[in-house]
């Protein structure tokens, strides 16, 4: 079984990806903004789920941010946003990747400002924990 606290971080690890490729496009005259706030739900999707396997939360397979966030609340840990605001996110996960008629449901800068506040938030409380934890007892 891989240990909690090593299958968070590497949620985080791609959580980073995601939040890197989503400033290269938000950045770029010619980047399409859905195509920029895909990789922005992303990185938050990402963030969330590594503090909920943190917490070795079974979560369902889902892309909605606010369902995420809503079993993070659930623990008695409070979220850097609101659930209105993470679900403000939730149509560029599959939604406007199929269509190309954008409906522009949050500017670059504030999905820029989201995504880093999840992510640091969830780099934080991923630290927080013993380096191996995995919710098994220890070996004595």
């Amino acid at each position: 079984m891989i240990p909690c606290t090593e299958e968070a971080q590497r949620l985080l690890r791609l959580a980073e990806r995601d939040c890197r490729s989503f400033s290269i496009l938000a950045n770029h005259p010619d980047a399409d903004a859905g195509a920029a706030c895909f990789h922005a739900q992303q990185s938050v999707e990402k963030s969330l789920k590594a503090v909920l396997t943190l917490h070795q939360v079974d979560f369902p397979r889902t892309h909605n941010l606010e369902a995420l966030g809503r079993l993070v609340v659930d623990l008695g840990i409070a979220t850097p946003l609101t659930l209105r605001d993470l679900r403000r996110l939730n149509p560029y996960a599959v939604d406007f990747r199929y269509d190309d008629q954008l409906i522009q449901l949050i500017s670059l800068p504030e999905a820029d400002a989201m995504v880093l506040l999840v992510l640091d938030w969830a780099k934080a409380l991923v630290s927080l924990a013993p380096v191996g934890a995995s919710g098994e007892s220890p070996a004595n």
